[in-house]
C-alpha cells in the first residue's frame, strides 16, 4: 500500500470515529494535504473558518502567509505535507483543550509514522508542545531540536504574525534561516 492510500484510509477510519470531541461542531474534517512522500511535515495548531469550509488545512489569511514564508525557506508548499494536532475546528476558533490534542493524538500519531519525515515544522505552541512539553515557543521558535531520528523546528503560527508585526519579523527571520537549516539536512 503506498503512502497516499494508507493517509486516505486513516482519514477514512477519522470521519467514522464518532468518539472525536469536535467532530459534532464543526463542518468537516480538515486531515491534512500535500506531499505525500514529503520530508517536511508541517503541523499547525487546528482548522480555522476557511479551513472548516474547505476541508483543507491553512487555506484562510494564516495559509496565505504560510506559503510566502516556505518561500522564504526555499520551500514550495507542494513540496510539504501540512496537518494540524486537532482535525475539526474548535468553536470560535478557541484554542484547542489538552483532552481535544490527546484525543486526536492517535490519528497524528499515524500521520507521520506513515509519512515518515525528517523534519517536522510546527507551527504554533500547541504542536510544538507535542514534542517540546516544557518549552516556551518564544525561547524555541527558529531553533532545531533532534527528537528521535526527527528535527524539530518550532515556529510562530501564522495568525500569530497577522496579528503581530513583531512576531511578523521574527517569523520571516526564521524561515530565511530555515533555508541554512534545511540545506545541512535536505
Amino acid at each position: 500500500m503506498t503512502k497516499f492510500e494508507e493517509l486516505h484510509k486513516l482519514k477514512d477510519l477519522m470521519e467514522k470515529d464518532d468518539s472525536l470531541p469536535l467532530k459534532g461542531v464543526a463542518n468537516k474534517l480538515v486531515f491534512g494535504s500535500g506531499n505525500t512522500e514529503a520530508k517536511i511535515l508541517c503541523i499547525g495548531e487546528g482548522p480555522g473558518r476557511q479551513e472548516d469550509i474547505e476541508g483543507l488545512p491553512f487555506v484562510g489569511q494564516a495559509g496565505k502567509l504560510l506559503d510566502k514564508l516556505l518561500l522564504l525557506a526555499g520551500v514550495e508548499r507542494k513540496k510539504v505535507f501540512i496537518t494540524n494536532v486537532v482535525h475539526h475546528r474548535p468553536p470560535n476558533n478557541r484554542d484547542p483543550l489538552p483532552d481535544e490534542i490527546s484525543a486526536y493524538g492517535k490519528y497524528l500519531d499515524q500521520i507521520i509514522e506513515i509519512i515518515k519525515p525528517k523534519i517536522i515544522i510546527t507551527l504554533g505552541r500547541f504542536s510544538m508542545n507535542k514534542f517540546l512539553p516544557d518549552v516556551f515557543i518564544s525561547q524555541a521558535h527558529g531553533k532545531s531540536f533532534k527528537i528521535g531520528k526527527i528535527i524539530v523546528i518550532p515556529m510562530y503560527h501564522p495568525a500569530a504574525s497577522l496579528r503581530n508585526g513583531k512576531i511578523l519579523e521574527l517569523e520571516k527571520m526564521d524561515f530565511q534561516n530555515l533555508k541554512k537549516i534545511l540545506g545541512k539536512i535536505i
